[in-house]
Order: structure tokens, then sequence, then C-alpha cells
């Protein structure tokens, strides 16, 4: 089941957005409900500690849950995804906003692949997708647009295709900035890693 969480980050309304398959299932984080508008979506469910939501209506069953708490309102709503049956995950609202929300985001959409999960994490002009050992990456895109691999880890067997500068069985350090700001030729692009863990970014806004 495809299931998309709304977060608080940045949305920025795209063509590549629009393309997303329609969810089954809308979750909202907090104040992430906000975005259900210009998704043209309904929210199923409503979760959070609502501190971040002020004035915002919204007709959907909610879960309110206390601020002093130890699960962000992203997780919250993952968690109430993944007991209706959600496999394939979809964060929109994913980038910008506070920094440790967002990093707390991606590296969490890095271990929830890990647990099995598909995940992609997006705000309309930026994307980004786990990469695991085992599992590799296989994505449709433009020319021209701007693709990064972030070594969550040090990272062993790095291949890389379909890019201007394309890698294979690269060892990639820990927050390297070798792997940033590559370039999309056009084709399909390929992403596969022997150890370690990583998050492929693209900055794609068509």
């Amino acid at each position: 089941m495809l299931a998309w969480i709304l977060v608080g980050g940045r949305l920025t309304p795209t063509f590549a957005l629009a393309g997303l398959p329609t969810p089954e299932l809308v979750v909202a984080a907090d104040g992430g409900a906000r975005h259900a508008a210009a998704l043209g979506v309904k929210v199923d469910l409503w979760v959070g500690d609502f501190d971040s939501s002020d004035g915002l209506e919204l007709d959907a069953p909610r879960e309110v849950h206390p601020v002093a708490k130890d699960q962000t309102d992203a997780e919250l709503a993952v968690s109430l995804a993944r007991r209706r049956g959600a496999t394939e995950l979809v964060f929109i609202g994913a980038f910008g906003g506070r920094f440790d929300h967002a990093a707390a985001l991606l590296l969490g959409g890095v271990r929830l692949a890990r647990e099995g999960l598909t995940v992609t994490l997006t705000s309309g002009d930026e994307w980004g997708w786990p990469l695991l050992p085992g599992r590799p990456l296989r994505l449709g895109l433009p020319a021209g647009v701007t693709l990064s691999v972030l070594a969550c880890t040090d990272l062993g067997g790095l291949s890389l295709s379909g890019v201007r500068w394309p890698l294979t069985g690269a060892d990639i350090p820990l927050g390297s900035g070798w792997t940033l700001s590559n370039e999309t030729l056009g084709g399909p692009v390929t992403a596969h890693l022997e150890t370690g863990h990583a998050l492929v970014t693209a900055l794609w806004a068509e």
C-alpha cells in the first residue's frame, strides 16, 4: 500500500510532484496538513501534538499527542500508516524548515528502508531516495538534474551510471563531498551499493 506522509517542510508545486502515483492513504503530521490543499488530496488521518497547526481547519480524524513525547509527529504518522498496512511511503514537505527535523526525517527514511519499506522524500523541487546494499535504484530523470549521493556511513562499492561523472565500485567515506553535484544525462540513472547506507538526492523542479 502506498501512503503519503505530509510533513511540515517546504512544498513547491511541480510537474514532477504532480506525477506521483495516487496514494491509498494520506496521513498528515501536524502542520504538514497545510499541504493537502495544494496537493488536492483528502487527509485520512491527522496526528501530532498540534503545536504547528494553529488556525488550520481540516475534516479528518485527529490523534492528539502531548508536546512532551519521544517521537516526532512524522514518526507518529509513519506508525499510523504502517499499522494501516503501508509498505511504500512518500514524505511530502520533507525538505526545508527546521534543520534538525529535516535531518532526522532523511536519516529516518534510510532506517525505514532498512526495515524493508520503499521510501521517497520530496518537497516538489528536491527529492531523496535511500540507497542500501542489494537494493539498487533505477530513476527516470530528465537531463540536467543535479544529483548527489550523500554517504550516511562509509560506503563500499558505489556504482553510478546515467550521469556526467559515473562511478564503478567506488569507496566513499562518510560525509564526503566527492559524490555531490553530479548531473543526469537524460537516460535512466542507476545506483548500486555493496556496503553502507546512502541517500540519493535530486534537484528536480520541472
